[in-house]
């Protein structure tokens, strides 16, 4: 039976991200995998990564909580809007919190190298944009997608990482609506 975690990283509890979050989990569900969910807007901790790596920063109890998930996990599933080209703030600093040297990776001695540290996951990234995906792609070469995929799951393990993108979102009517909820939840039940 798979495990599943699901980490919404919208602030807006009433978004269309977390009627997608639920509609994976709804196809999940269906499949019989076993899954946790994560909202981060609901988690009482800092954001800021204070001192950076030069000084470790006690981590509060939904954080810890937060590894625990992630590293019992075989199949995350990230979901959340692009603003500014990014992720959320919130997200980046759950992101900046969770994903620490130790725990995510662990640096080499002596190098610029780093072993990673939650390798055998599979992951999905669903993302909404207020652009159409071929503007995102085309004109701003996919930016958050590389950062995600590349610059922080590819460096902690997590290879095998596929992306939906959604959008746009700001002018969609019930119908384009239903119809990705639809999809998403079919990604659920295939625990994709």
């Amino acid at each position: 039976m798979k495990k599943i975690l699901i980490i919404n990283g919208h602030p807006d509890k009433e978004s269309f991200n977390f009627a997608l979050s639920e509609s994976y989990k709804k196809g999940a569900e269906k499949s019989n995998a076993t899954i946790e969910l994560i909202n981060i807007r609901e988690l009482d901790f800092n954001p800021n990564l204070e001192f950076g790596y030069r000084k470790k920063s006690e981590l509060e109890p939904d954080l810890l909580d937060a590894q625990a998930k992630l590293k019992w996990a075989d199949h995350v599933v990230w979901i959340y809007p692009v603003w500014w080209s990014s992720v959320p703030a919130i997200m980046k600093g759950f992101i900046d919190r969770i994903l620490l040297p130790g725990f995510a990776f662990k640096k080499r001695k002596n190098s610029l190298f780093s072993d990673k540290c939650l390798t055998g996951k599979t992951g999905r990234i669903i993302c909404t944009l207020d652009q159409p995906f071929w503007y995102y792609k085309w004109v701003y070469g996919n930016p958050s997608h590389k950062a995600m995929k590349k610059g922080t799951l590819k460096y902690i393990g997590i290879n095998k990482v596929q992306i939906t993108t959604i959008g746009p979102i700001r002018f969609s009517n019930d119908k384009f609506r239903a119809k990705w909820l639809t999809k998403i939840e079919n990604l659920g039940l295939a625990n994709r």
